[in-house]
């Protein structure tokens, strides 16, 4: 099947089609052509498949949770994104926390498209290619991220997360999707019980992606991320094709831009691209704030949002059940920005 949204990178820059994203565009004296704004939609496969925790994630107008519907009304939004020059989202085979933030010991929910043996859970891949392939027709690219903190648990051992990253890079690879590039966990420095998912060596699971190829000789691009405020360390910049990071728990936009410097001095970096693609700071409103701090430095930037204390289901793009739309003020305040910056 011909494939419509192919993405690749010339040093620190992301093309789309072989063409620069956002072409041309400069923003308040910041270059943006070649960034890559993008929000952190984790859940939009997200299910339970513990049968006494599903319980919590039921919609108030029918009273159940429903799968396919929560992926539904995300495909939905969509175009909405990216008519606001949001041209990619993270999505995760393990999702993230329905709650925005939890402990690990009271991640009880199994929301995992990866089996304990490493398969693929067929349902699952099904939500994920209907992702894929709606981002493919509207020019988006998919930051696939594979595992997540407090759900690896659910694999049995090392040779099922070795499984498991093999399973999905060639998935992508035999579908022909030229729109996606990986993320093997998420915050690999956050309490992960396997070891191979930690800073120390994900590199491994990093070159092990890269190792796979489709019949073309293509390979996917790969790289993983780390927690709030945390730099990537050299054995991971050395083996990534790009740099994920977060700014969680960074109050200031000062550290924002402390934080990419410190990356480009890494040993074994070299010019790549460098992307937040999780942060849940906003004061979109504000000349100044971790959106435009990273801009500043020309790295991209992601938007995480969850839904806090004493909010609705208009709120948060994490919290399960979601509203994807842009029904917040802190939602249109993002899109409205990222509009801004990028000149759609």
């Amino acid at each position: 099947m011909k494939r419509h949204t192919a993405v690749s990178i010339q040093g620190e820059k992301f093309l789309i089609n072989g063409k620069l994203t956002y072409a041309g565009r400069n923003w308040d004296g910041y270059p943006i052509e070649g960034l890559l704004m993008n929000t952190r939609m984790v859940q939009a496969t997200y299910d339970d498949l513990n049968p006494e925790t599903r319980h919590n994630w039921v919609y108030s107008d029918t009273g159940v949770w429903d799968a396919d519907r929560n992926t539904s009304e995300f495909l939905a939004q969509m175009p909405v994104y990216s008519d606001h020059g949001v041209l990619a989202f993270t999505v995760n085979l393990q999702g993230g926390s329905p709650y925005g933030y939890s402990a690990l010991d009271t991640q009880i929910w199994h929301n995992s498209g990866v089996t304990p043996e490493g398969d693929l859970r067929p349902e699952y891949m099904a939500r994920m290619e209907r992702v894929i392939e709606r981002a493919d027709e509207l020019g988006m690219v998919v930051i696939l991220g594979i595992y997540y903190f407090g759900q690896e648990r659910h694999l049995n051992d090392e040779a099922a997360i070795k499984r498991g990253v093999v399973n999905t890079v060639d998935w992508v690879l035999e579908k022909g999707y030229t729109n996606v590039i990986i993320e093997v966990d998420n915050e690999s420095n956050i309490i992960y019980r396997q070891p191979i998912l930690r800073p120390e060596r994900v590199h491994e699971l990093i070159e092990l992606a890269k190792s796979r190829s489709g019949k073309d000789g293509q390979r996917l691009l790969v790289g993983t991320s780390f927690g709030g405020g945390f730099i990537p360390v050299s054995n991971v910049v050395t083996a990534s094709d790009f740099l994920l990071i977060h700014g969680n728990g960074v109050e200031d936009p000062k550290r924002i831009v402390e934080m990419v410097q410190q990356v480009r001095q890494v040993d074994g970096y070299h010019p790549m691209p460098i992307l937040f693609n999780e942060d849940d700071h906003f004061n979109f409103d504000q000349p100044m704030n971790n959106f435009v701090a990273a801009v500043s430095q020309y790295a991209s930037w992601g938007f995480f949002d969850y839904r806090m204390k004493d909010e609705g289901f208009d709120d948060g793009y994490q919290s399960v059940p979601v509203n994807w739309g842009l029904s917040s003020e802190r939602k249109r305040g993002f899109f409205k920005l990222a509009k801004g910056i990028t000149g759609y």
